[in-house]
């Protein structure tokens, strides 16, 4: 088997990240804040202090849990995955976890900037860019085997186009979005100079669950309706926009991954679009599978999930997984490569092919 490619793991951001910010922002820097154990927080009793909010809001409504920062009990007593580990602090031991799992090489997506952090542009721009920074250092540290995704600031369009062009070069596979920014969906054209760029020196764009609006946020109450509304559920409405506005289309080099939502819910979209929009279904679509074809649309799928089904619908050349590593939620597949090998309703190149070659493709790696 070719070596395998862990789609989607993930970095705890740390203060080592923070201490990379430019020298002109250090008095915005994410500031980390701790607090008794005793209050309704209970053991969340770290958190960062950022533009005057704190992150992660681990009870009531606007609510979402995080592993960042690791100086909180909750996640300093973790035993499954050193702190070093989990923040790329130790990059050694993470290449060590790495080869005792079985993976090749791991694709890494953020943990704080899955919420919406701030709304000012120069602070957005100086939190992604010091990200970058520590992730290319990462890379470079890792020999190659630690690639990334680059966090564009978009509260500034012309700073993203700058930051991808950057990251390309230093280990970069592809461009962080999450299902819905801000006030636009993905269909926007306030997006399209990113799309742009990324589709100019051939970066995905990887379309992550995360909570990127506020507003919706706010409606959810952690306790009782858990995180799915707000950030599970955008990465589902952006492929339903990105379809029927032919975005596709306008960047025709241009790929899309759907990451971290699973990928069950496929069908039920092929569905809805070909029976409520026939005008926006091609002729040449006579299968879901053609339409992630010519889409290049790819989607992470769970180890757990009905596969050989699910290839009627995307076909075995779209699908790639990822083991979540570093979160400790249930969407982690801590052993995710022993899983998927021993599967016995799939054949072994359909097992290959998700596990290597079409991350590979999808990530030009």
């Amino acid at each position: 088997m070719l070596g395998v490619i862990d789609s989607d793991t993930h970095v705890a951001e740390s203060l080592s990240m923070w201490n990379l910010i430019d020298a002109d922002m250090r008095h915005r820097r994410p500031v980390l804040v701790s607090m008794p154990d005793d209050t309704l927080y209970k053991d969340w009793n770290a958190l960062w202090l950022i533009d005057g909010n704190i992150f992660p809001k681990p009870v009531g409504k606007g609510g979402f849990r995080l592993i960042t920062p690791s100086e909180s009990k909750i996640q300093s007593s973790r035993k499954d995955i050193r702190v070093g580990c989990r923040e790329i602090t130790d990059v050694a031991a993470r290449l060590a976890d790495m080869d005792r799992l079985g993976v090749e090489t791991q694709v890494v997506y953020p943990t704080l900037f899955l919420i919406y952090l701030t709304d000012d542009p120069a602070l957005d721009v100086a939190l992604c860019r010091a990200y970058n920074r520590f992730m290319a250092r990462a890379w470079s540290d890792s020999k190659n085997r630690l690639r990334w995704v680059v966090v564009p600031p978009l509260r500034s369009i012309e700073e993203s186009v700058k930051e991808i062009k950057t990251a390309k070069p230093n280990g970069a596979v592809g461009v962080f979005f999450r299902g819905i920014e801000g006030n636009y969906t993905l269909d926007n054209p306030h997006f399209f100079p990113v799309y742009q760029a990324a589709m100019d020196v051939d970066l995905p764009i990887c379309i992550h669950t995360g909570s990127g609006t506020p507003s919706v946020t706010a409606m959810f109450d952690l306790e009782r309706n858990r995180q799915w509304s707000h950030s599970g559920f955008p990465p589902l409405h952006a492929f339903r926009d990105l379809v029927l506005n032919q975005i596709p289309e306008m960047f025709p080099r241009l790929r899309f991954g759907f990451i971290e939502a699973s990928a069950s819910w496929v069908p039920f979209l092929i569905h809805k679009l070909r029976r409520d929009n026939t005008r926006r279904w091609k002729p040449s679509w006579k299968s879901g599978a053609d339409l992630f074809a010519d889409c290049r649309f790819f989607v992470a799928c769970e180890a757990d999930e009905d596969l050989p089904y699910l290839t009627q619908y995307i076909g075995e050349d779209h699908l790639l997984t990822g083991s979540d590593y570093g979160h400790n939620d249930p969407a982690e597949q801590a052993q995710l490569v022993a899983t998927m090998n021993a599967r016995e309703d799939m054949p072994a190149g359909l097992v290959q092919k998700i596990l290597c070659e079409n991350p590979r493709k999808f990530y030009g790696l």
